[in-house]
């Protein structure tokens, strides 16, 4: 249908996750997309938490400071993303978006999320080994990729062992990846995965 908002009626996140609500539309030639709003009702407070219009985006509720992003270069997807999910973001959160016709008329759409936070029981990171003695040639690119499941959020680091047996930190990212491998990058690798 013209200008329809396609998204979810609910949406279940994890205490300490991420969650994404979605809410997206098909851009239709003519139709300037003027306002969206995501507005809350939940029981702590109501109102309108994010605005994006022609001067940007402000994020209106300081619980969400720093916590909300909505996506920028994908036209048609307004979706709301959260991080760090509390128990107090359950609620109904609306996305309403108004475009503007050619001829200035306005149009305006909503859909409402509604969203759960559960509490999971917290599990230690477990990793899944990968393949032993990894033969890659000199020059080539390549990536070692640490995959751990466990309570979110879980962070990652790559070290690579020395002769003193300390590990050397390499990054701070759940992937540790050459453009141009040398005969001194051989050695033995491991990752390390966290969570609280």
């Amino acid at each position: 249908a013209f200008l329809d908002l396609a998204g979810l009626s609910e949406v279940k996140g994890v205490w300490k996750g991420s969650a994404t609500l979605p809410c997206a539309y098909v851009p239709v030639k003519d139709f300037v997309q003027e306002t969206l709003t995501w507005s809350v009702v939940h029981d702590q407070s109501s109102g309108t938490l994010f605005r994006r219009d022609g001067s940007g985006d402000y994020i209106l509720l300081s619980e969400y400071r720093d916590r909300v992003s909505v996506p920028k270069d994908t036209p048609g997807n307004v979706s709301l993303h959260i991080l760090n999910l509390g128990i107090s973001d359950r609620g109904s959160y609306t996305c309403q978006v108004t475009w503007r016709a050619s001829n200035n008329s306005l149009i305006a759409r909503e859909i409402t999320t509604k969203v759960e936070v559960v509490k999971v029981a917290v599990t230690k990171p477990i990793i899944r080994a990968g393949e032993l003695g990894l033969r890659v040639p000199a020059g080539a690119r390549t990536s070692l990729t640490c995959e751990a499941t466990g309570s979110p959020p879980i962070s990652y680091r790559w070290f690579k062992s020395t002769p003193k047996g300390k590990g050397l930190l390499l990054s701070s990212q759940a992937e540790l990846a050459w453009d141009n491998l040398r005969p001194s990058d051989s050695g033995m690798y491991y990752c390390e995965a966290q969570n609280r």
